[in-house]
């Protein structure tokens, strides 16, 4: 196991998983496994299979930093994959196990809002930003769902602001910029951030969307 885990800790992701598979180990020792094993088919992309070993991670006594990341990994797969109330249900786990933080409100804002709940996914929002004023992915959820629902525009485009200026090259952050500006009817600056962001994303098909949204918008033949 422990050529797994250094195989893992080098980012050999697949090599690890081989290493891991064929380990010999103690009855004590499974959870440590499961932990790694699912980390690394997370990294995979192999979503099914890494579900299957963090939710053997989180029914252990492995320890709470561990099974807080399991929780919080399988979230993210939850969301990931469209499967919203599932989730929501493993973070708000987390929160009720007392593993409060901006992380897991900032998860779970982004799952309810998915599920069209508009007014906890602020509030969820917002309990991030206070635990952690400068938390570069809530201020970006938060001032995207603020344009999107054409909500207090002045103070959407000041989060989202923040969240750019701690990660200019992010073209997620650039998007939601982009939708203040476009809300706000300040449609080149909107054009420029929305080229930028299709630069940087490589041409994700949600970003050029957006994109062509605005140029139609604007009155340009896409």
């Amino acid at each position: 196991m422990k050529e797994g885990i250094r195989l893992y800790r080098q980012k050999k992701y697949r090599e690890a998983l081989d290493a891991l598979l064929a380990a010999q180990i103690d009855t004590d020792d499974q959870a440590t496994l499961s932990y790694y094993l699912g980390l690394c088919y997370t990294h995979l992309g192999q979503h099914d299979e890494a579900l299957l070993y963090l939710e053997q991670v989180v029914n252990s006594e492995i320890g709470f930093l561990h099974i807080y990341q399991s929780r919080m990994i399988m979230g993210y797969i939850y969301a990931v994959t469209g499967r919203y109330r599932l989730a929501e249900f493993e973070l708000n786990r987390l929160l009720e196990d007392g593993y409060e933080s901006a992380k897991v409100y900032a998860a779970l804002g982004y799952a309810v809002y998915a599920q069209g709940k508009t007014a906890p996914a602020i509030a969820n929002l917002e309990k991030a930003l206070k635990i952690d004023p400068d938390n570069a992915n809530a201020l970006n959820s938060l001032g995207f769902i603020l344009a999107e629902n054409a909500i207090q525009l002045d103070l959407a485009r000041q989060y989202c602001e923040s969240a750019v200026q701690r990660f200019p090259q992010n073209p997620a952050y650039l998007d939601s910029l982009a939708l203040v500006y476009r809300r706000q009817g300040h449609l080149q600056r909107a054009k420029e951030l929305y080229e930028q962001a299709v630069r940087l994303s490589h041409g994700r098909q949600e970003i050029v969307a957006h994109y062509k949204e605005l140029l139609r918008e604007a009155g340009v033949e896409v």
